[in-house]
């Protein structure tokens, strides 16, 4: 029996098609590095190329639809919570229901199946919700004021990557690759990205 043939390749690939969801979330509401994006990307890859093998759920495939609507709503509307909480829901039921056995019955083991749901609505409601949170509240220092510091890249930029200023971590973006503990200077910022230099090329 191939992998292909067991019974847990279904839970696999739920697996998968859940960690690229909750990434591919993170990555939206902290974009970054680009390491959430790749990994999301690959998560989501591998549920995707499992749909070679087995037959999708129409309905449970617009379901996931309706999720990520919902999802983009929270970014966009007032009380993000609430969309989060319905958009939580629909993914986690258009995940459960959207590989569809060969012979009938459950893809997912029902315990599986809610664990994953319960801890995709306390991920939503906890990480994401706290990451829109943040994103929305109004700045508590004058971000100008970052402009000619000295920073400590935290990870590596290449271009895009993180440096320590001012007691914060910022994202940060530098025309040249710079390893991670070398000291840059911030030139310039578009919106909450610094643009950064060598310090030694600082001018």
């Amino acid at each position: 029996m191939t992998i292909i043939d067991s019974p847990l390749f279904l839970s696999l690939l739920y697996l998968f098609l859940v960690a690229g969801i909750w990434l591919a979330a993170l990555a939206v509401v902290n974009p970054g590095t680009g390491v959430l994006e790749i990994l999301a990307l690959v998560a989501l890859g591998g549920a995707g190329l499992g749909t070679i093998f087995v037959s999708l759920n129409a309905w449970a495939l617009i379901v996931l639809a309706l999720g990520g609507v919902l999802f983009v709503a929270s970014l966009r509307l007032p009380r993000p919570e609430i969309w989060l909480v319905f958009s939580a829901l629909a993914l986690s039921v258009g995940s459960v229901f959207l590989f569809q056995p060969t012979g009938g019955g459950a893809a997912v083991h029902p315990v599986l199946a809610l664990s994953v749901s319960l801890l995709t609505l306390g991920y939503f409601w906890w990480a994401i919700r706290s990451a829109i949170t943040a994103q929305r509240a109004k700045p508590t220092i004058d971000l100008n004021k970052v402009i000619g510091e000295v920073a400590e890249v935290r990870t590596e930029l290449n271009p895009v990557g993180s440096v320590y200023a001012l007691g914060e971590l910022w994202t940060a973006r530098s025309e040249v690759r710079i390893k991670a503990g070398k000291k840059v200077k911030v030139v310039d910022r578009e919106g909450l990205i610094l643009l950064v230099e060598p310090k030694e090329e600082a001018r």
